[in-house]
């Protein structure tokens, strides 16, 4: 199974009141979000991560990721900074790192970024647009939806605080037909 996840904030404090998210503390959403990633994502499966995992450093990515199941792919976001560490061990936690990625997965062709774009390859042509960044809820999928654009934000704020299956996403935009 694939997933996606992005702007997770892992020990950021600011997070919660900035976005409004459902916790007492950093401690509180790192718990949920991890165990809501594991209850979900199996061993074998891949998650491909659109950024924003912490800001907070080497250390603490690699004490987070390290907790967390499933083969992980990370398309960069605006806050990964750890990733300049030369003490952290990318090819541990990651198969790649990248800025864009383009995926075909049971016909349907995903374009993924941290950053939304107003159009992208394949706009005309079925193709989705991945993206995080802008801690949107889920209101802003369905606004999308509304609108036929092929366009998903894949951020835990816009889906219940947990990865979401590329199966919901093609399932999501059936309804656009």
């Amino acid at each position: 199974m694939i997933y996606f996840t992005s702007d997770l904030h892992f020990f950021h404090d600011k997070i919660i009141k900035h976005v409004n998210r459902p916790f007492l503390d950093y401690k509180d959403m790192n718990d949920t979000l991890i165990d809501n990633w594991n209850r979900i994502v199996k061993a074998a499966d891949e998650v491909y991560i659109l950024g924003d995992i912490t800001m907070k450093g080497a250390v603490y990515a690699s004490e987070v990721l390290s907790q967390l199941k499933g083969t992980k792919y990370l398309v960069k976001g605006n806050h990964d900074g750890f990733l300049d560490n030369p003490e952290f061990e990318r090819e541990r936690f990651f198969v790649w790192v990248k800025d864009y990625y383009e995926l075909t997965y049971q016909n349907t062709r995903f374009i993924l970024c941290h950053y939304p774009f107003l159009e992208w390859n394949g706009f005309y042509k079925g193709t989705i647009h991945l993206h995080g960044h802008q801690h949107n809820h889920e209101d802003y999928n369905y606004r999308n939806l509304e609108q036929k654009i092929r366009r998903y934000d894949v951020g835990v704020d816009a889906n219940w605080m947990k990865p979401v299956s590329a199966e919901d996403i093609i399932v999501f935009f059936q309804m656009m037909q």
